[in-house]
């Protein structure tokens, strides 16, 4: 089998459904959807964001937000999967690490304001200072770099804390009027969310599609970095993919020709071939 022609198909397909997830992004944007600019690196892909602007903030209906989210997280595992395959046998040198040096001692500050800089209190001797130009500037949203590692499953078991369905009504006899019981209302699927994590996570996915060879080599140097730690003794995470069902697929395994569920869809298929060739590239090389 030509890994590499499966990997260059596997790869088309993925970058048709992102294209999907933006087209839908853009339907509850009702605008176009800007991907993030890479940093140190012309942005390709959907669309190039422009230099010097910023993002504005993404909102999208909750019923779009989780409609996309539900093909973002196979998508991003089928991607993970393919760079796994596509980093076997490649060998990368680690830089020599950099001696440790000692913590700075840390300098006593004083309360009161030196040079303009301070909390702004006010000197005996001198006039008030306005920290206005103080205030730092909001940060630009940045790029999120691809995750290569699954994410491990959770084990908190605690109880769900209860929803408040009334607030306290605080009145005075005779002086205040009684409030009325607040009616608790559930979560429409209208409701905005808060898209400006998924739009970084698609711009992560769609670099990453961009650019396999460049995220095989990052897998090679944290598999280099993993095997330098636990020759040392040192702590680190062994396997890069956790066990069972991959992340946001539906399929456990990969059965060629099996009658297809009605709910299995197309990623999950291709996903289920992923998963099985990434545990494929992970086997220890006999020959």
């Amino acid at each position: 089998m030509d890994l590499s022609a499966v990997i260059d198909d596997h790869r088309e397909a993925l970058k048709r459904i992102v294209a999907g997830l933006v087209a839908m992004v853009e339907m509850g944007l009702g605008r176009r959807f800007v991907l993030f600019p890479r940093k140190g690196a012309a942005a390709s892909g959907l669309q190039q964001a422009e230099e010097g602007k910023s993002s504005p903030a993404l909102t999208l209906p909750r019923h779009l937000h989780r409609a996309v989210l539900k093909m973002l997280r196979p998508a991003e595992s089928a991607a993970r999967r393919l760079i796994i395959v596509l980093a076997r046998g490649m060998v990368v040198t680690l830089p020599p690490r950099p001696p440790r040096k000692g913590k700075p001692k840390r300098k006593k500050k004083s309360i009161f304001v030196r040079d303009g800089v301070g909390t702004g209190v006010v000197r005996r001797s001198g006039a008030p200072v306005h920290l206005a130009h103080l205030a730092s500037a909001k940060p630009a949203a940045r790029t999120l770099p691809f995750p290569l590692l699954d994410p491990l499953p959770r084990w908190d078991r605690r109880p769900r804390r209860t929803v408040a369905t009334s607030v306290p009504r605080i009145c005075i006899i005779g002086v205040t009027e009684r409030l009325a019981v607040p009616v608790w209302k559930p979560p429409s699927s209208d409701d905005p969310l808060d898209a400006g994590r998924l739009g970084r996570r698609l711009t992560a996915l769609v670099h990453a599609l961009d650019d396999l060879p460049g995220q095989a080599k990052r897998f090679a140097r944290w598999k280099a970095r993993r095997d330098h730690a636990l020759a040392a003794g040192r702590g680190h995470r062994v396997a890069p993919l956790r066990g069972g069902r991959p992340p946001g697929g539906r399929l456990s395994r990969y059965e060629p020709g099996a009658p297809r569920r009605r709910n299995i869809r197309d990623i999950d298929e291709l996903l289920a071939h992923a998963h099985a060739l990434a545990h494929y590239a992970l086997r220890p090389d006999t020959s």
